[in-house]
């Protein structure tokens, strides 16, 4: 009996600074609505899916910058969503700011969690490639401040037994890198749940602008053939506080082929029957790890120490 997963890519269109929570929760439920109409078993929603994406700005005040953190999940902003999923039979991930305290000391994450279909919380990522920089640059047509805001994720990649398969997380830069998808697989990763806010300029490399939306399939496909897993790429697109986003939400198969994607730069909902046996056609085949790797002579890619590999 084939194990599929009916999944929806919730997009989200722009979130202004000033929109509430509350305000932005009522759009993703009605994103899950819509996917109950397709009979849904997961759907997927964006990193940073509660606020606009607030790395953008410099701010000094870290009260300012906490206000848009969550210190508790699922709080109250979001109970509403929770408790619509359940109430539905849904599963859902969704990424926000994560403010945290481990071990006396208050933490920062980028996060993103897997909800069962009985609204309990089963897989929680925490962003391990944080892009941008960490002062201000006043230069830039506007900041990324992901590495002033947040700190990396320690813990590894991982999954959850979930949707009746092993379903993992990763979040926006991650997914540029190979070892995300590789570390994914080899944990036994059939499906990678990836949110993300990607603007269309990049202010160190602005001749890439033009390759932003091409670069953005390329990884996730290149990633999603080469370690025979499902792919769900998910954008918070559209011009957001006069930054343009791409957009492009997509499923991707094991095999690398885009099934569904979507057309514009605002909510939308895209679907696609996920059969995680199809992992089988890749991992079984040209891209049997047990069969054909050679760990032991990769060497470079697990030298801690960056002089050792040039």
């Amino acid at each position: 009996m084939a194990r599929t997963v009916v999944t929806g890519a919730a997009q989200l269109g722009p979130i202004a600074r000033s929109e509430s929570r509350e305000s932005v929760v009522a759009r993703m439920i009605a994103l899950l609505e819509k996917a109950a109409a397709h009979g849904c078993d997961l759907v997927v929603y964006p990193e940073l899916a509660l606020t606009t994406f607030f790395p953008r700005w410099f701010m000094e005040d870290q009260a300012e910058v906490d206000f848009f953190f969550e210190r508790s999940m699922p709080n109250d902003a979001v109970a509403p969503l929770f408790a619509k999923a359940k109430a539905l039979g849904i599963g859902f991930s969704f990424g926000y700011a994560e403010l945290t305290e481990e071990h006396g000391r208050v933490r920062h994450y980028n996060t993103s969690i897997i909800v069962n279909k009985s609204g309990e919380i089963v897989h929680r990522y925490r962003k391990i490639h944080l892009p941008g920089h960490k002062e201000n640059e006043p230069w830039r047509a506007f900041q990324h401040l992901e590495k002033r805001y947040f700190e990396p994720g320690i813990e590894p990649f991982s999954t959850a037994d979930v949707f009746d398969g092993k379903i993992g997380q990763a979040i926006c830069n991650d997914r540029r890198w190979p070892e995300t998808y590789r570390e994914l697989a080899l944990r036994g990763a059939e499906m990678a749940l990836i949110g993300y806010n990607t603007p269309v300029h990049y202010p160190l490399a602005p001749e890439h602008d033009h390759l932003q939306c091409f670069h953005n399939h390329l990884c996730m496909q290149a990633g999603a053939y080469q370690n025979g897993m499902w792919v769900v790429g998910v954008a918070k697109a559209g011009k957001e506080e006069d930054c343009d986003l791409i957009g492009q939400s997509c499923i991707i198969a094991p095999t690398g082929e885009i099934v569904a994607m979507a057309s514009t730069l605002g909510d939308e909902l895209v679907v696609h029957d996920c059969d995680l046996d199809r992992c089988t056609e890749i991992r079984a085949n040209i891209f049997n790890f047990r069969l054909h790797r050679r760990p032991e002579i990769y060497t470079a890619l697990t030298a801690v120490d960056q002089e050792a590999v040039g």
